[in-house]
């Protein structure tokens, strides 16, 4: 699939005090996209009024240029110390997706343009930390690789991280955009996770994204780039056929992937869940949305979660432990949720 290209852009006016800003204002005024500036990339006012369907496609299309004002980063557990948070969003079409939900109508794809300020916070972080290596997440918050021929702000954060010994980047994606990446030199400081699914969930659940061929053809070059490597199985789903459809998925993992007995990949495992706030406006962006949203067969963990009975995620679990240990012996399963 081709790169997210705008349908339109919205530039807050301090963006335009900063080089990308005016590289990014110049670019999309050449190739003709709608330009218009704002007061604050966390107000964006629409023209007109819309239904909640009508909104999210718009924002979708929408790329909004802004300057990141909250340098203090948060807490990522599990999978980092910290949140490093340089774009917000992505062009992905995810139904489940609980950013999505998170950001409600702020689901615009928002790249940020002070990199140097961000990247002069996580050396600040880091000098804090009493950790021996500080970890640093940086898809909580957006899915990188996806704006990365926008902003080429993921190889500067990779080669940030390269002249250290004190942290470590990870990041999660479901993008294919990886090309401008393989030749840095990271130093293996820098993890890659692909986000990979069946093919019922991809097919029906996460539009506007890579299938998952071109997903692990990604994964087979930052291998061969020899970046570590991992991946997030998320969320996984019980629908029919689920574990023949499983079972495939890794079967054309393992079939294109090179693993050394030195090698450990990582994987990390998360079962589907939902709020009853996701549902109402999930249910209103997708009309037509196929998510199994049975309260009645789930199990109601708190916080507003309904996770699937405790049964049914043994079954999961037991099930995916048993299938990667068959097919990546070496791997490590980080976390089961």
């Amino acid at each position: 699939m081709n790169n997210f290209s705008p349908e339109q852009v919205l530039i807050e006016a301090k963006a335009l005090d900063y080089q990308l800003g005016k590289e990014l204002k110049e670019r999309y005024e050449k190739q003709k996209v709608p330009i218009r500036i704002i007061e604050s990339h966390n107000r964006v006012k629409w023209a007109e009024e819309m239904s909640p369907a009508q909104l999210y496609q718009q924002a979708k299309e929408t790329l909004v240029v802004g300057v990141k004002k909250t340098l203090r980063f948060k807490s990522c557990q599990p999978s980092a110390d910290y949140r490093l948070v340089t774009s917000t969003s992505c062009p992905g079409k995810c139904e489940y997706c609980y950013l999505a939900t998170n950001l409600g109508p702020a689901v615009y794809v928002r790249v940020y343009v002070n990199l140097a300020e961000i990247l002069e916070a996580v050396s600040k972080h880091i000098k804090k930390s009493d950790k021996k290596i500080t970890t640093f997440e940086a898809s909580s918050s957006s899915d990188p690789v996806a704006v990365e021929h926008i902003t080429g702000a993921l190889a500067r954060m990779i080669e940030f991280f390269a002249v250290r010994d004190d942290a470590r980047l990870r990041l999660a994606t479901k993008f294919t955009n990886v090309d401008s990446l393989l030749d840095l030199e990271h130093q293996g400081n820098t993890k890659f996770r692909f986000s990979i699914n069946a093919d019922y969930v991809i097919d029906n659940f996460e539009g506007n994204t890579p299938n998952l061929k071109a997903r692990i053809e990604a994964a087979q070059k930052v291998q061969r780039a020899e970046y570590p490597l991992g991946f997030m199985i998320a969320p996984i789903m019980i629908f029919e056929g689920w574990q023949q459809q499983y079972q495939q998925m890794l079967e054309r993992l393992a079939a294109n992937l090179t693993v050394s007995a030195s090698e450990e990949l990582s994987f990390e495992l998360i079962s589907f869940r939902f709020s009853t706030r996701a549902q109402n406006l999930i249910t209103a962006r997708h009309p037509q949305s196929k998510l199994d949203f049975n309260k009645e067969e789930r199990h109601h963990k708190g916080f507003g979660k309904y996770v699937y009975q405790e049964k049914d995620m043994q079954e999961l679990k037991d099930y995916f432990t048993t299938q990667i240990k068959k097919y990546f012996p070496q791997a490590k399963i980080e976390y089961w949720t």
